[in-house]
């Protein structure tokens, strides 16, 4: 069984900058795409980014390109994603995302490529 524990969340100004991390458990980490997703109130969870199981390669949704950045730890089972430059726009419930499969895709950008979600972290940019 996997769980993922997303931190880092909070009310920031437009401009500034937070750093949200997301902690993986109960099984093997490395070999697992994971992504970054967010869901404002009565909006569709729309995808964010993602990285690949090597941690070689990364996607991004274009709004954030140049602004978000997502790495990985995987010595530390952990995947992180710096969000500077933030806009009111990026308010949103972000969650962190694991691959149900080893080796799969290894840049997954939609909801149905992952099987693992942590619970969410509440992001609010002021303006």
């Amino acid at each position: 069984q996997v769980r993922l524990a997303e931190s880092g969340g909070g009310l920031v100004q437009a401009g500034g900058s937070l750093r949200l991390s997301c902690a993986a458990s109960g099984r093997t980490f490395s070999t697992y795409a994971m992504g970054w997703f967010r869901q404002a109130p009565g909006k569709e969870r729309e995808f964010v980014a993602t990285i690949s199981w090597t941690g070689g390669s990364t996607y991004y949704q274009d709004s954030v390109k140049g602004r978000f950045t997502i790495s990985r730890d995987n010595a530390k089972k952990t995947v992180y994603l710096q969000m500077n430059s933030l806009k009111p726009e990026d308010t949103a419930v972000y969650y962190c995302a694991a691959e149900g499969s080893p080796y799969g895709a290894p840049l997954p950008a939609t909801t149905a490529e992952y099987d693992y979600w942590g619970q969410g972290t509440q992001v609010t940019v002021s303006s």
